[in-house]
């Protein structure tokens, strides 16, 4: 068991990894060496990185791969992706081919409102709560014009605060909901400190408001912090083409595979248990594209799945059907996403994906991305519809299991050729890597 330790924040980065190395490992110097392998030789590029957060001993490496040839709204995009599972680009790529000759990918932004709120318990009369709201109201837009003004040159700002009585599910239970803009930032930390200084205006008022007893006038803040759950901030992504035009390699019959399609996402829309795979696949597309941009793929994650679950059952993000002889898939998704400020301007191969993608703005951003998705999840089922799931994907898997083993270069090329016409799975490979052997 490791001992604890006091202080471990105040340590230098060698004393960080040794009393890691002599507290957890068995052979300690193995242990600092796999740690310090994955530095940047660069010590200025090292030390940006170490600054990202803290206690940073190395760097965790993840593939940035790209997916080409995706046709959005008439233009063509290259679109970076960090992902550490096999087959995700391929399968995205393939999907962005198969589109890019019917027509493309087409996507608009619904509306971009982000929402934060002030959770406070007063325990008075609702009614005079709901009149001090309203006499006080412009005092909160007046109180934030130091934090708003940069904002509001940018076209963003406050859009509405409201007062919201929760007191049916939690006694003496309000918030102040306030809706805001932040054009091409996420906008978490200006969300914040707007939502702060909402705090201190509505105690400030409150003590000093001649209609409330001493009682009510004692409000009591229990948090200001923004909402991962963007309801009002969402774009639509579909694509579309004749049943006919969906022919190809594996659909022999569109017409069948258009209907089998359709019953695929179905299925997903009225199964939970369906639902959260076919959603996470949707995922694998999103998250790629929102960590090579230097976005928060855990709000977005966060966000996504309380959408799916908005009617109080969780069901599928996205959806198809054909409708005179025109099929049809599609989807509505919840995205806050910034292209300025936070690692946008610091971590070199996030410029380097936003360059790649054109520096797009916010809006842009958000299309870009929930076309990851949707591409995402039309290659999983068309496979999953078609020759099934496991094929391509043990294919794409190969490396990671021959990986596993000491082989030669020669061995490696003939495990390849072996498996380009049998089935791929790990007990195979082994099997096969140990004849090999013999």
């Amino acid at each position: 068991m490791p001992k604890s330790v006091t202080g471990f924040s105040k340590l230098t980065k060698e004393e960080k990894i040794n009393w890691i190395a002599s507290n957890h490992f068995f052979n300690a110097n193995e242990a600092i060496q796999t740690i310090k392998q994955y530095w940047n030789s660069d010590a200025d590029l090292q030390q940006l990185h170490d600054e990202f957060i803290e206690n940073t001993v190395s760097n965790f490496y993840l593939p940035l791969g790209v997916a080409p040839n995706f046709l959005i709204n008439g233009k063509n995009h290259t679109i970076p992706m960090v992902i550490e599972e096999s087959s995700v680009v391929a399968a995205a790529s393939k999907s962005a081919k198969f589109w890019s000759t019917r027509g493309g990918f087409k996507a608009t932004v619904l509306n971009s409102e982000k929402i934060g709120q002030v959770h406070f318990i007063f325990e008075g009369d609702a009614q005079k709560l709901n009149q001090f709201f309203k006499g006080i109201k412009s005092k909160f837009f007046a109180e934030t014009e130091s934090i708003t003004k940069n904002m509001q040159k940018r076209g963003g700002g406050i859009l509405d605060i409201e007062l919201r009585d929760k007191t049916t599910e939690l006694e003496n239970y309000y918030q102040l909901q306030a809706t805001f803009e932040t054009k091409d930032s996420m906008g978490a930390n200006f969300i914040n400190s707007c939502l702060e200084q909402f705090a201190k205006t509505l105690k400030n008022e409150a003590e000093k408001h001649e209609s409330f007893s001493s009682e009510e006038k004692n409000i009591e803040v229990i948090m200001s912090i923004l909402s991962n759950y963007v309801p009002n901030c969402t774009v639509r992504v579909e694509v579309s083409c004749k049943v006919a035009e969906l022919a190809e390699k594996n659909i022999s019959d569109p017409s069948a595979f258009a209907q089998k399609f359709v019953q695929a996402v179905k299925i997903a829309e009225i199964e939970p248990f369906r639902a959260v795979t076919h959603n996470k696949g949707i995922m694998n597309g999103i998250d790629a594209v929102v960590l090579a941009t230097g976005n928060d793929f855990r709000a977005v994650e966060a966000g996504v799945h309380a959408f799916a679950s908005r009617t109080g059952k969780y069901s599928s993000l996205s959806h198809a059907k054909v409708e005179n002889d025109i099929f049809t898939f599609w989807m509505e998704i919840p995205l806050a996403l910034g292209t300025v400020g936070g690692l946008t301007s610091l971590h070199p191969l996030v410029k380097i994906s936003l360059e790649m993608l054109g520096n797009p703005t916010a809006h842009e951003l958000m299309e870009i991305v929930a076309v990851a998705g949707l591409a995402q999840n039309f290659a999983a089922l068309r496979s999953l519809t078609t020759t099934g799931i496991q094929e391509g994907h043990m294919k794409m898997h190969l490396n990671n299991i021959i990986n596993q083993f000491n082989v030669t270069d020669a061995e490696r090329s003939a495990i390849k050729n072996h498996f380009k016409t049998n089935q791929v799975s790990h007990s195979a490979v082994v099997d096969y890597i140990e004849s090999l052997k013999k």
